[in-house]
């Protein structure tokens, strides 16, 4: 499992909330203004590729899929809820409590690790449409770095433009952990002890998520 341990090593060592911006770049957010395309779509990849959220929870989408193709359209969807909400949550000055948000982000974690280890099906015979689930918490991830984003009273002067370009940046910070982590799991997925031990990196990844959601939950009952 060292895709997984790798990523919940990240977990337990950071100080940071999931879609905290380091404070470097928050400062860099708040000053500047106008058009600045290339330094937004840095601050996006960065944002994405640091982001163990969004990355443990893309790692429990893909765990199981095989085909290019498949993956591609998961993928696809998850994009295209993270890129509508963000873009219009910030657009239209709409956040939610960043404390909830992140917690609701966890639970899809939680959420996707009990697809994974088929709990719907065995304690309720049935199987919620993934592609549609999928789209649904990209939605709420988006609403997440939209909060944030919206925290750190972004200058109007190039807004659409900028956030466009941090957009692209996300994507592309996503397709860069995304790549690793097919790299990775490409090696573990030939080697016999895959199957063996899908079902525990399932649970640990479960467990990551109810963690964070307890860190959030707590952030939010004592702020």
């Amino acid at each position: 499992m060292p895709v997984l341990a790798t990523l919940l090593a990240v977990l337990v060592s950071s100080t940071a909330f999931a879609h905290a911006v380091a404070d470097g770049d928050k400062g860099y957010i708040q000053e500047v203004s106008g058009v600045l395309l290339l330094p937004f779509t840095y601050l996006g990849a960065k944002h994405m590729v640091t982001g163990y959220d969004h990355i443990l929870f893309l790692f429990g989408v893909i765990f199981f899929l095989y085909r290019m193709k498949q993956i591609a359209i998961y993928v696809s969807l998850f994009a295209l809820g993270h890129s509508s909400t963000m873009l219009l949550g910030v657009y239209f000055d709409f956040g939610i409590n960043s404390y909830l948000i992140d917690a609701i982000i966890a639970f899809s974690i939680v959420y996707k690790a009990l697809d994974n280890l088929g709990a719907f099906q065995r304690w309720f015979n049935y199987q919620p449409d993934t592609k549609l689930v999928t789209l649904i918490f990209g939605l709420f991830h988006g609403f997440g770095l939209a909060s944030k984003i919206i925290d750190y009273d972004i200058s109007p002067d190039g807004l659409l433009p900028n956030l466009i370009a941090f957009n692209v940046g996300v994507e592309i910070g996503q397709l860069l952990a995304l790549s690793a982590i097919l790299i990775a799991m490409g090696y573990w997925r030939r080697t016999p002890s895959f199957l063996r031990h899908a079902y525990t990196a399932n649970v640990v990844m479960m467990t990551a998520g109810f963690i964070l959601i307890g860190l959030q939950l707590t952030g939010y009952f004592t702020s």
